[in-house]
């Protein structure tokens, strides 16, 4: 049975990821290192296995808060992207707007929402959606602007107006962009979500991570971040499979290649 270059690739990249794995759990013991220091695997993902029942109300509350955060900032994104990308008034005075807030550090916005919202899911919801705002944004502006001015043209001609324009045009060409942003601003909304609950929260991975190091149980902390890593992967690969629908022909000349 022949495999394909595509499996055969996913199968290197599988096998790359446990030899890290396995190279991690034997220096450890070689070299002794406490397991305050730095866990072995193995202690971590018994830790993760056995704490679940635990640890499980945490992981929903933090993946529920991300995709809150996260869907509010898609919606968001998106609108501004557009209105930056069809006009060059509103990319001139906005962008430089949101470069500046994009700059500025979420840990120091954390404290402003608490102050604002209370301690609890907003400020996380909130910090999310700001963390994850800014590619989207950028990406559907870079996509709207780089439209060919001859699809353009030949929908005028026709008659279309502006808005037509930017719904068959410009929208549809801006989609790899906007994808792409998606699988970046994924992981970005964990990483504010997670923010927001070890500085102001009650609940959620970022809380059990924070009571953890406080407590010296570093394996649960580090169970708590392969939590972490296991929805990020999750959610990135749910978003290329939707990417590989939507926009299939952005990539065919890559699917040809590994073919």
């Amino acid at each position: 049975m022949r495999v394909s270059r595509k499996s055969q690739e996913n199968l290197k990249a599988a096998g790359f990821i446990v030899a890290l794995f396995a190279i991690w759990e034997i220096a450890c013991v070689l070299f002794e290192v406490s397991p305050i220091v730095l866990p072995r695997p193995s202690a971590i993902f018994s830790t993760l296995f056995v704490q679940m029942p635990a640890l499980w109300p945490h992981i929903v509350q933090t993946l529920g808060t991300t995709m809150i955060g996260f869907l509010l900032g898609t919606v968001i994104g998106l609108a501004l992207g557009a209105f930056v990308g069809i006009s060059r008034t509103a990319y001139n005075t906005a962008y430089p707007l949101l470069v500046g807030f994009s700059s500025i550090p979420k840990v120091a916005v954390v404290p402003i929402f608490v102050l604002w919202f209370g301690s609890g899911t907003v400020p996380a919801v909130l910090t999310a959606l700001t963390t994850c705002i800014f590619p989207i944004v950028v990406n559907v502006a870079t996509g709207l602007a780089t439209t060919e001015p001859e699809m353009e043209d030949v929908l005028k001609a026709l008659g279309a107006n502006r808005l037509q324009v930017l719904w068959n045009v410009g929208l549809p060409r801006a989609m790899p962009y906007f994808f792409a942003s998606l699988k970046v601003a994924i992981t970005l909304a964990f990483v504010g979500t997670v923010l927001s609950e070890t500085v102001a929260a009650n609940r959620g991975i970022g809380t059990v991570m924070m009571m953890a190091t406080s407590s010296f149980d570093v394996p649960l902390a580090f169970a708590g971040l392969f939590a972490l890593a296991i929805l990020g992967v999750a959610l990135y690969a749910v978003f290329a499979v939707i990417e590989r629908r939507v926009c299939g022909w952005a990539n065919r000349k890559q699917e040809f290649a590994l073919n």
